[in-house]
Parts: structure tokens; sequence; C-alpha cells
């Protein structure tokens, strides 16, 4: 399959095939003319390393979930912990949720005299940051 057709059965740009390549995620089996060809397997690769970018795994980590020869080899403690930490993303996201539905309903005369909104506040000083896709921000 030649990288256009991978694109289009994939959704992905081929920029970013060239850059999976790059990366070490992925691996042409040839080429035909100037276009890389790949196995039909690469469509299966292609939908792990997108269900590890959802979950939160970086790019280096999901290389590392396949062995030298190409297949899964993902650590299950690695998967646990990865779930643990979106537990934790949850459970902040949820008071934000639950903080924010309070502060828009809240007869307080300003969000500044409520004393739920002042919690949100203080907490929000010391809390880890969560980027747009959920997961914690080590900034």
């Amino acid at each position: 399959m030649d990288i256009s057709e991978v694109a289009r059965r994939s959704g992905l740009p081929a920029s970013t095939l060239r850059f999976y390549e790059e990366k070490g995620l992925i691996a042409s089996i040839g080429r035909r003319g100037v276009r890389r060809i790949f196995d039909p397997g690469i469509l299966q690769r292609l939908a792990l390393i997108a269900l590890g970018r959802q979950a939160g795994f970086s790019l280096d980590e999901i290389a590392g979930m396949f062995d030298t020869d190409g297949r899964p080899a993902i650590d299950r403690d690695q998967l646990s912990a990865k779930a643990d930490e979106l537990d934790r993303v949850i459970q902040r996201l949820s008071a934000m949720r639950d903080g924010l539905r309070h502060a828009a309903a809240c007869p307080a005369p300003s969000h500044m005299e409520c004393p739920s909104f002042q919690k949100m506040l203080a907490s929000a000083s010391t809390a880890p940051r969560i980027s747009v896709q959920g997961v914690l921000d080590k900034t």
C-alpha cells in the first residue's frame, strides 16, 4: 500500500506518516518510485498509535510499546499507571466542573464573595495544570 493509500485509509496526512517514520513508530517496506510503500498491517499499528495518543502517552512512550520486530509489547504496569493518572485528572476536572457550575448559579453578589469560589481560587494556584488533551502538564 503506498503512502497516499495509507493516508486516505488512516485519515492521517502523509506528513504525519513521514514524521512517524522518522520517529521510528512505523517503517515503510520499500518504495515505488518516490512513494513509500507500507505493509497492510500498518493500519492496525496506526490505530494503536492513535489509541496511545488518545490515552495521553507521548510518541516516545508509544515507540517503546513495540518490540524490535514491530509487534506490540505493551507493559501492563505502564497501562495501569496511565489509568491511575487519568483517574486523578478526571477527579480534578470533575471538581472544577462542579465548582464552575456552582459559581454560575451562586447567589452571592459577586464571585469574589462566594466561599466556594474562593476555595477554587486557592486550589488553582497549587494544582497541577491539565492540558486540553486531559493529561497533566508537567510545567
